[in-house]
């Protein structure tokens, strides 16, 4: 009776070797075949080549559920941290990226101000929204006429869950606010205002994947659906969601509606909260003076103008297993001098698929 020496002895030398492994293997195989039925091994030997198999299962390169490499974008807005300061200079290499707690690598940080950098705004308004927003209308048509020329810009309206335009994308300033004026709902016809945000950011009024996405809500943030504070909100949350789905980044100025309930102090701060959770999941910021209307508008807006002129573009390669999903994300930033606005929700999808 033939004995032979397990043939898997020769695999250890090579564990750190991914091309010496596969042959390994191969040679494994076969021995196997060509043996099978005249070779026969001690339960010991059987044992050794089942651990070196499993030890190289284990080997990066060789698990069948090796991860794949996604990617995302995402829009970051660095400020000096001081009024008055010079924008801080910052590289690639200033950015500590994590995605889902795992670090990713940055593969693309460039500055978005040059006219070739595209920018398309949309206003969206509470059509629940007092009367008195009338006030505020000679600071958003200034802020609006101030746009560089490669945005443009859109208003729209919050009516039964739905954002519904009152004209198309245009970088005529001058057609966009003939679109602008007092909104006539209800109290309560806006139905929620993460209903409106959520159809927005799922019929967002183009195609072009190469333009920064951003919003600008006016309204009081209050869910009609859900009137407590639930950080956990289902809509709040979808909103979230989709808004990060569709790469947009979203700000918000509060501003009361025509309801007596929602003007509560409760449910101003409520609703403060709502539009500050939305607004720093999606890179964004929210606008508010204390519990009431503000008396203008202008220092919201000329902080949104230099927002604009501040952004950069952030692209990063992470592991990803299966289709796209939002993730979390957390960026850092080591540069002296800057503060620094990302989103928290980042879409990742496959490497090698566009986004859509």
């Amino acid at each position: 009776m033939v004995y032979m020496a397990c043939p898997c002895a020769a695999l250890v030398p090579c564990a750190s070797n991914v091309m010496g492994q596969a042959k390994c293997v191969e040679s494994v195989q076969q021995n196997v075949h060509a043996l099978k039925g005249a070779i026969r091994m001690s339960n010991a030997e059987k044992a050794i080549c089942a651990a070196v198999l499993m030890l190289l299962g284990s080997v990066p390169g060789f698990s069948q559920n090796e991860s794949h490499t996604g990617q995302g974008q995402a829009v970051v807005t660095v400020l000096p941290k001081h009024d008055g300061a010079l924008p801080p200079s910052v590289t690639g290499q200033d950015l500590s990226v994590k995605v889902n707690g795992k670090q990713a690598r940055v593969t693309v940080w460039k500055p978005l101000q040059s006219p070739a950098n595209k920018l398309e705004l949309v206003v969206l308004i509470d059509s629940a929204a007092r009367s008195g927003l009338g006030s505020q209308f000679d600071d958003i048509a200034h802020f609006i006429r101030s746009l560089p020329p490669n945005t443009k810009t859109a208003i729209a309206y919050m009516q039964n869950g739905r954002a519904l335009f009152a004209g198309p994308l245009t970088a005529d300033p001058a057609k966009a606010l003939r679109e602008l004026h007092l909104p006539m709902g209800s109290p309560g016809s806006n139905a929620s205002p993460y209903f409106c945000l959520t159809d927005l950011a799922k019929s967002w009024p183009s195609a072009d994947r190469g333009a920064r996405r951003e919003v600008l809500m006016v309204t009081n943030g209050v869910d009609n659906y859900e009137m407590g504070y639930d950080p956990d909100d289902p809509y709040v949350q979808a909103a979230i969601k989709d808004s990060a789905r569709a790469g947009l980044v979203v700000y918000s100025i509060y501003w009361q509606d025509r309801g007596r309930f929602s003007n509560t102090p409760y449910e101003t701060n409520v609703g403060q909260n709502y539009l500050s959770l939305v607004a720093e999941a999606t890179g964004g910021k929210s606008f508010w003076m204390g519990m009431g209307n503000p008396v203008s508008f202008q220092p919201f807006l000329d902080e949104l103008t230099r927002r604009f002129r501040n952004q950069y573009e952030l692209g990063f390669a992470v592991g990803l297993t299966g289709k796209p999903e939002v993730q979390s994300m957390k960026l850092k930033l080591s540069a002296p001098g800057a503060e620094v606005n990302a989103p928290e929700q980042v879409l990742v999808f496959p490497a090698d698929a566009a986004q859509k």
